[in-house]
C-alpha cells in the first residue's frame, strides 16, 4: 500500500474497524472510503456489488461482523450463521471479481477445536470438535478463511485471514446482554461501585448513554435495582457482582490499537506467499492449508484474576459470586503467536495499561 491507496474498512464503526482507521490515518494513509450499514447493506449482494463497481477499492480490510459475548453466541445462532457468512461472502466475491490487490479477512480464535492442545497453532484448526456455545459463529468464520484460501489457489487472489484472540478497546460494545467478557465485566464492576457508593447520578448517566433494554437514566430507583439483579449486580451490603462461570477458564485478551497495527502491518508487508510453507515443488502435490495468522500476545490469566484485576482498577469493593450454574464455555484460548512473530510483529499495550485506560475512557 502506498499514503494514497484507495482503501476500503467494511466495519469502520466496530472495535476493530475503527482502530485500523485511526491507525492508518495516523501513518497518513489518505484515501480512505467507509460506509455506514445505512450507506451499504453489507447483507445485500446487489449493494455491494454496486458499491465495488462503483468505488473500485484497491486494499479491502474485512472487519464486518455480527459479534456478541457467551450469551448472544447462545441465543442468536441462526444470526450469527447467517449474517456473518452473507457479509463475508458478498465482499470476498467482490474483491475478487473487481481485482482488489489485497483483502485481510478478520476471524476470531474460537474457530479453533474445544479442546485443542495448548498454545494454539495455526495447524489445529478442524482436528476436532467446536465449542458448542459459539459453534455458528465459528463455523461462519472458517468458511470465509477457507473462501480467501480456496480463492488464492483457484483465482490467484491475495487475500489473507488473521485470527485475533480476545479483543479490548475505545468504542467497544457494553451492552449487557451482547458484549464479551471484559467490557461486560467493566461496565458491571463501574455499576456495582456506583450503587455502593449510592451514586446514582452515576447511574442515570451509565444507563442514558447505553440503555438497558428499554431502561433509561429516568427510570425509577426501583426499576434500575431490579435490572441490576437480572445482570448479576445484587444490592445487599456490601454489594455483590454475579458473574457467569466458575472463574477457572483462562483467556488472552489484546488491545484493539494492537490489533489494527498487526492488521496495517500484515497489509504493508505480508503476501499470501508468505503465510505458508511449500512442501513440493511440484504444484499438483502442494497441500496449502492453514494459511491463516494468528494474532494476540502469547500470555492469558484466568478470567478470576481478570475479575481482581478490573475490580481494582475500577474500584469496586465489593463480593464477587461465581454462578458456577452458567456455562464458563472453552476453558483455555492461548494463541501460538509465533508465526506472527516471525514475520515481524509483536504486541505493545500491556493488559494493565490498556483496561485502566479504556475504564478512565469509560466514565469520561
Amino acid at each position: 500500500m502506498n499514503k494514497n491507496s484507495k482503501i476500503y474498512i467494511a466495519g469502520h464503526r466496530g472495535l476493530v474497524g475503527s482502530a485500523i482507521f485511526r491507525n492508518l490515518t495516523k501513518k497518513g494513509y489518505s484515501n480512505i472510503i467507509t460506509r455506514t450499514h445505512k450507506e451499504l447493506d453489507l447483507l445485500n449482494q446487489i449493494e455491494v456489488e454496486n458499491f465495488f463497481k462503483k468505488e473500485k477499492p484497491e486494499y479491502v480490510f474485512l472487519a464486518a461482523a455480527k459479534v456478541g459475548g457467551i450469551m448472544a453466541n447462545s441465543i442468536y445462532r441462526g444470526q450469527f450463521l447467517y449474517e456473518n457468512l452473507q457479509i463475508q461472502n458478498n465482499i470476498i466475491h467482490q474483491s475478487h471479481l473487481n481485482n482488489v490487490k489485497k483483502l485481510l479477512f478478520l476471524g476470531s480464535s474460537c474457530i479453533y477445536p474445544k479442546n485443542c492442545p495448548q498454545p494454539i497453532k495455526e495447524d489445529y484448526l478442524l482436528t476436532s470438535e467446536l465449542e458448542y456455545t459459539n459453534e455458528p459463529y465459528a463455523i461462519a468464520k472458517i468458511a470465509g478463511m477457507k473462501m480467501c484460501e480456496a480463492y488464492n489457489i483457484q483465482y490467484k487472489t491475495n487475500f489473507i485471514s488473521v485470527m485475533p484472540t480476545n479483543l479490548y478497546g475505545p468504542g467497544d460494545n457494553y451492552d449487557l446482554e451482547k458484549s464479551h467478557v471484559l467490557p461486560a465485566m467493566i461496565r458491571k464492576m463501574h455499576l456495582a461501585k456506583c450503587l455502593e457508593n449510592n451514586d446514582f447520578e452515576g447511574i442515570k448517566k451509565d444507563f442514558n448513554k447505553n440503555p438497558v433494554g428499554n431502561i433509561t437514566g429516568n427510570a425509577s430507583k426501583e426499576e434500575i435495582i431490579n435490572i441490576f439483579k437480572k445482570y448479576g449486580i445484587i444490592n445487599t451490603t456490601p454489594v455483590s457482582l454475579k458473574l457467569w462461570g466458575t472463574g477457572k477458564p483462562h483467556r488472552e485478551f489484546l488491545h484493539s490499537d494492537d490489533m489494527a497495527d498487526a492488521c496495517v502491518f500484515i497489509m504493508e508487508n505480508i503476501d499470501f506467499a508468505d503465510t505458508y510453507t511449500k512442501l513440493s515443488s511440484d504444484a499438483s502435490k502442494q497441500k496449502i492449508i492453514n494459511t491463516h495468522i494468528n494474532i494476540g500476545t502469547g500470555k492469558d490469566l484466568l478470567i478470576s484474576e481478570l475479575a481482581a484485576l478490573v475490580k481494582n482498577i475500577v474500584g469496586f469493593k465489593g463480593n464477587i459470586i461465581w454462578d458456577t450454574g452458567k456455562p464458563d464455555g472453552t476453558f483455555q484460548k492461548l494463541l501460538d503467536v509465533s508465526k506472527l512473530n516471525s514475520l515481524g510483529w509483536k504486541e505493545k499495550i500491556p493488559l494493565k495499561k490498556g483496561i485502566s485506560d479504556i475504564y478512565k475512557n469509560y466514565v469520561k
